[in-house]
This record gives C-alpha cells, structure tokens and sequence, in this order.
C-alpha cells in the first residue's frame, strides 16, 4: 500500500518538511523516466519500495537509468519506445504489466521544447511538440488505462508553468502543455468512476536539468530565472517528485483532476520571461 509516514524532521536548508511514503509492493510506470525531472521522480519510487518501469526513447539512456534504479535497490525494467506511437506505447506498458502486475501508479512525462517566435517557426516544429507532449501523453495514458489498479490507481501528468502563463518564443508548448491539462481533468471525470485518480503536476524551473540548459543556458539566464521565482531559488528533480509520491498515495486518496503546481510559486508570480532573449 503507498501510505504516508511521519515526516522524518526539517532537512538542513530547506523551509518544508520532507515527508516519506511508502510503495512497497507498488508498480509505478515513468514515460520519460530515464532523465532529469522523470529521472528523479522514478528514483524516489525507487527509494520509497516500488518496481519501476522507465521508458524512453533512446535505449542507452534506458538503460542507464535502469541501472540507477537498480542500484537504490528497486526491481526496474526499461522499455524503449517513442510516445507518438500509440502502437509502441500500448505493447511496452502492456509487457510491463504482464511481467509486474497492475499498475499502481503511472507518471507521463515525455516533452520536447525549444526557444522559437511563432513566424520562425516550421509547421513540423510546432507540431513536434503537440505530438511529443500532447498526443504521447494521450497515448502513455490511454495505453496505461486497462492495466491500472482499481480501485486505488493513480496517473500524474507532468505539465509546464507554459500551461498557464503565455510567453513569448514558447506557443507551441503553451498549446500543448495547456492540451495536457485539459486532457487531465477531462479523465479525471470519465476515469474517477472506476477508482482511478488523474492530477498534474506543474514543475517550476528546475536546476541541472536538459529543459533550464536550453532554455537558460548561461550563469546570466539562469541568475535571472531564479529572481524570478518568489522562493527565489530553483527546484531540484526532489521537489517534483514529492509532489508525485504525495498524488499517488493514499493521503491524496480524494484529489483527482487537480493540478498541482511544485514551482516555487512561479506561476503566481504571473511575470512570464522571454526565453529567446537568453538563446
């Protein structure tokens, strides 16, 4: 059962609790879970007792991660797909299933991004990215669908602070992230009937990540990014995947179609920076 425990004290240097949960015994899926921000949260269902399934699409970086994953202890398995293939999806989740049972919880967060102004733009860049983060979460989530416990399972959508505040060189992930949010609450209705929860989770910008050296490259960038956030700090992958281990227990047991921000306060500050000035 993924139940919370006592928090275990204030960790030196940060201004919340840090609480531990415990997944023993659980199947958690991460699409994308073989870097940055996936990677971190696959690791702390790792670290918190469940089987993990990672997916990627380059094997290397699969199997990378499984290694990881298997070095904190857990069982792991990887599979190697890219999430605009329905098809692949379906076959990979499914062989995950097979081999370790229902599944307790499911992470989508496959994205792609890059800085780009709209008229710049190729009708195959934007559509990169709707396919990358709007359609592969569709896909991870519709393939995931019949292999879910019930009741009892959860799917967390990992979203963008673009689904919220326009910026300018982001349209095409502010389309799809925005897609992404919506496809979470309208499954939260259709699925809650059947004892399965679905809640996004909106990370702020997160330190040592692919997404803030793209999109931050420089000491100068990221200095400004950070001022930007009212905690005037970055997260860490650790901050999003708490967020996580909390949407997939029990003490979130009535939270569904909720979108949860782990940004820091950064969408309510609503001052939205151009990312292209930093390219």
């Amino acid at each position: 059962m993924h139940k919370l425990r006592p928090p275990n004290g204030q960790a030196k240097g940060k201004e919340t609790m840090k609480a531990e949960f415990d997944y023993s015994g659980c199947n958690v899926f991460v699409a994308g879970g073989t870097s940055g921000i996936n990677l971190g949260i696959a690791e702390a269902f790792a670290r918190a007792g469940a089987r993990l399934g990672v997916a990627s699409r380059k094997r290397e970086k699969v199997d990378a991660a499984v290694a990881r994953i298997s070095d904190l202890g857990a069982k792991a398995h990887g599979y190697s797909f890219d999430v605009r293939d329905a098809s692949a999806a379906e076959a990979a989740i499914a062989a995950f299933a097979e081999t370790a049972g229902a599944i307790s919880v499911l992470v989508s967060g496959a994205a792609g991004n890059f800085p780009a102004l709209a008229k710049d733009m190729s009708v195959n860049g934007f559509k990169s990215v709707i396919d990358i983060d709007l359609l592969g979460t569709y896909h991870v989530m519709k393939a995931a669908y019949r292999h879910m416990k019930r009741p009892g399972g959860s799917i967390i959508n990992i979203s963008a602070p673009q689904s919220v505040v326009a910026m300018s060189h982001q349209v095409h992930v502010c389309a799809a992230k925005a897609g992404v949010d919506m496809v979470t609450r309208c499954l939260a209705i259709e699925w809650g009937p059947e004892g399965l929860r679905v809640n996004g989770v909106i990370p702020g910008p997160i330190a040592g990540t692919e997404g803030m050296a793209r999109l931050a490259p420089s000491p100068e960038a990221r200095a400004i990014v950070t001022e930007s956030v009212p905690m005037r700090r970055c997260g860490v992958p650790e901050d999003v995947a708490q967020a996580c281990l909390f949407l997939g227990s029990e003490a979130a047991g009535y939270v569904n179609g909720s979108i949860m921000a782990a940004d820091g306060g950064w969408v309510l500050a609503s001052a939205p920076l151009d990312f292209g000035a930093f390219a």
